[in-house]
């Protein structure tokens, strides 16, 4: 190999350390779900580490089963990192009863909160409602107090 193309590969290495592809991801999304989460952190909830993320195509559910506790307020909070895109999260019992107490939806952010009747496991049904892109990245995260 001649030295102008060693030079050649070595700065097409070197610059692919350099230029990365701008792609969105769950961190970006967990960030916007954070966001959402933060009128609530100044009014006293404690938001847990915990989250759950992934991608959807659009109009595809996605159900998490999780325990809630009987005497606790909860938010759940939904967010993407795509500005053209629309997401829901809803919470049902145990029998399928929708459970939510309060919820909301602004474009990128969704959030639905409950106070639990009984100890038990909940579903938290979380759906990309319009998107441009094929598959969208989501997050929610969630707090209680």
């Amino acid at each position: 190999m001649n030295t102008t193309v060693k030079l050649t590969i070595a700065l097409f290495v070197l610059a692919g350390l350099f230029v990365q592809p701008a792609y969105a991801t769950i961190d970006d999304a967990l960030s916007f779900a954070l966001e959402a989460a933060t009128p609530y952190v100044e009014k006293g909830f404690t938001v847990r580490e915990d989250y759950w993320g992934g991608d959807l195509p659009v109009k595809e559910q996605k159900a998490i089963v999780h325990q809630l506790f009987k005497g606790n307020e909860y938010w759940f909070w939904m967010g993407t990192d795509s500005d053209d895109a629309q997401v829901s999260i809803h919470i049902y019992d145990s029998e399928g009863n929708l459970t939510e107490s309060e919820s909301w939806q602004r474009g990128k952010f969704a959030a639905a909160r409950v106070v639990p009747k009984k100890t038990g496991s909940y579903y938290l049904i979380v759906e990309i409602e319009k998107s441009e892109q094929e598959r969208t990245h989501w997050a929610l995260a969630y707090g209680f107090r």
